[in-house]
């Protein structure tokens, strides 16, 4: 099916990029084409807002300015720096990616689509993004936003989580694309789905391509993008202890290496479904060696990632007697803050005092 029969591609753009030229958002990483700031916001902008991700950019720029800083740090400063961001794999990558550059480019982040799509975690979106924001190329940047507003304007009524679908998005857009200023054009389109075509009640009548949109004109912008329904997620319910020795040092312990929110630091976490309540003390005693008292409880957390929901139970607990071989490490209070945990785990440490 051709999507773009009798759309008027160059009036469309001229009037996307006159209403983005008065109405582009202000933001740190806008203020010059530094693909290293480019890159670094893209990542973090993924599966979080803008404003969230301001702060966050502004910090993680005056740690690391340069991509030969941010190579050479420690990869437990990194992912302090992007603690609370979520998605944490995009740290370790983004880490991994900066080793990449300096070693293989001089520092320098590579403008050929294929040296630049085969550094860690950067994906066919993210290469387009930085391909055309940063250097002009006219190469579509494809995400969730982007494929909402082509859905609308084009009709395209395919479903969105199909990854062969994501391949009609990006030819539309490469066909689309202003080729005289793939920048601000690809950005101009982000920024559509971000402030006016949004997921719920897009605001149609401040739309200025509203003449060209076809969901518009027979009124089913709320029905656009087809997206099947995600799988549902699965509960896990944890007993969390904030497990204190005498000298008020508490029990932390780091995670694994791969997989969830890997080498980050947490308080143990007790599978409560496979050990049961009245066991706690006993599994802690032939997992880790330590007598401990479980003490009163002080709270309860819900935590959502992408496929599984984190059900926690927090409690106080005391250790009587420990061995000196364990996989814990004990950190005083004031010093639990130099360790890079995950946001359900910051919201755990709130709870010391209940």
């Amino acid at each position: 099916m051709n999507y773009l029969h009798k759309f008027d591609i160059i009036s469309f753009q001229n009037d996307l990029l006159a209403w983005y030229e008065h109405h582009q958002r202000k933001l740190p990483w806008r203020e010059n084409k530094d693909p290293y700031s480019i890159w670094i916001s893209e990542i973090m902008l993924q599966q979080t807002k803008v404003d969230t991700v301001i702060p966050y950019f502004n910090r993680f720029k005056q740690l690391f300015p340069t991509v030969f800083d941010l190579a050479k740090a420690d990869e437990q400063a990194v992912l302090k720096a992007w603690e609370g961001l979520g998605y944490y794999s995009r740290a370790r990558n983004l880490h991994h990616a900066a080793k990449q550059i300096v070693e293989q480019y001089d520092g320098v982040m590579p403008s050929n689509p294929k040296e630049l799509g085969a550094l860690k975690g950067i994906g066919p979106y993210t290469k387009g993004a930085i391909l055309s924001i940063a250097f002009n190329q006219p190469e579509p940047a494809v995400d969730g936003n982007v494929m909402r507003v082509y859905s609308r304007l084009l009709k395209i009524e395919e479903n969105i989580a199909d990854q062969k679908v994501r391949k009609l998005f990006e030819s539309v857009v490469r066909e689309t694309i202003a080729v005289q200023d793939p920048s601000s054009f690809n950005q101009a389109v982000m920024e559509l789905g971000a402030l006016v075509c949004t997921p719920k009640s897009p605001s149609c009548l401040l739309c200025p391509v509203q003449q060209y949109c076809r969901a518009f004109q027979e009124g089913i912008e709320s029905e656009l993008p087809i997206k099947s329904k995600a799988k549902k997620q699965r509960v896990i319910p944890y007993v969390v202890l904030l497990l204190e020795k005498a000298n008020g040092s508490y029990a932390i312990q780091q995670r694994p290496s791969e997989g969830l929110l890997a080498n980050l630091w947490q308080f143990p976490m007790i599978p409560i479904a496979e050990i049961g309540f009245d066991h706690i003390e006993n599994w802690v005693q032939a997992e880790y060696g330590l007598t401990i008292q479980l003490g009163k409880k002080c709270g309860e957390l819900r935590h959502v990632f992408s496929h599984i929901i984190w059900e926690i139970e927090i409690y106080h607990a005391q250790v009587i007697e420990d061995e000196e071989d364990h996989a814990f490490q004990f950190v005083l209070k004031e010093e639990l803050d130099t360790y890079p945990f995950p946001t359900s785990h910051i919201n755990i440490m709130k709870k010391m005092e209940d």
